[in-house]
């Protein structure tokens, strides 16, 4: 009876891999469409390259007649690929809060720095003394909306990328202004006779 079983098994298995598994490379193929439009090539590469990795092993070993390898690497293909769908929602929503912390942390650096630029302005600083100032917070100010607008789109790493190195830029220019204004204050030193 065991014997009989094992044949049967057998016999299943031998008649399950004699013709290509084309339904599951195609269910592979639109696990693999699916993760694509999750953004898995973006937020999940490694676990993309895998699964885009298995299903072209699944179609070489299609080729070379050998539908269990071919049967394997589809059902690989199609696990890789709903992990890399779960990865990219996982990397979307940390780049997402990466993006929005990267901005919101610029705009608050540039509205400190717009505040010290007027408080400068007003203290006597002449234009001169605050060209570069206003420069670096009118770039500032570009890079802030760049970002917003990259958020708005959902391209989150344009977004950080737009305003990577503005608050040190703005920490260096506030630091300037404050070197000028310690030079205001120090008076020459008094001619002894």
């Amino acid at each position: 009876m065991r014997r009989l079983s094992a044949l049967l098994v057998s016999a299943v298995l031998i008649a399950a891999c004699s013709a290509p598994p084309q339904k599951e490379i195609d269910l592979a193929q639109g696990a693999l469409d699916a993760a694509r439009a999750a953004g898995a090539e973006k937020y999940a590469p490694q676990e993309y390259a895998d699964a885009t990795s298995s299903l072209q092993q699944a179609h070489e070993a299609v080729v070379q007649n050998d539908y269990r390898l071919a049967l394997t690497r589809a059902l690989d293909a199609h696990d890789r690929a709903q992990d890399a769908a779960k990865g990219a929602a996982d990397g979307k929503a940390r780049a997402r809060g990466e993006a929005e912390a990267a901005a919101a942390g610029a705009a608050t650096a540039l509205a400190q720095f717009l505040a010290r630029i007027d408080a400068a302005a007003a203290t006597g600083f002449s234009a001169r003394e605050l060209t570069t100032a206003r420069r670096t917070a009118s770039d500032a100010q570009t890079a802030v909306q760049k970002a917003r607008a990259a958020i708005g789109a959902e391209d989150y790493p344009a977004a950080t990328e737009a305003v990577k190195g503005i608050p040190d830029q703005i920490t260096a220019e506030i630091a300037a202004l404050e070197a000028i204004a310690a030079k205001r204050i120090v008076k020459p030193p008094r001619r002894t006779r």
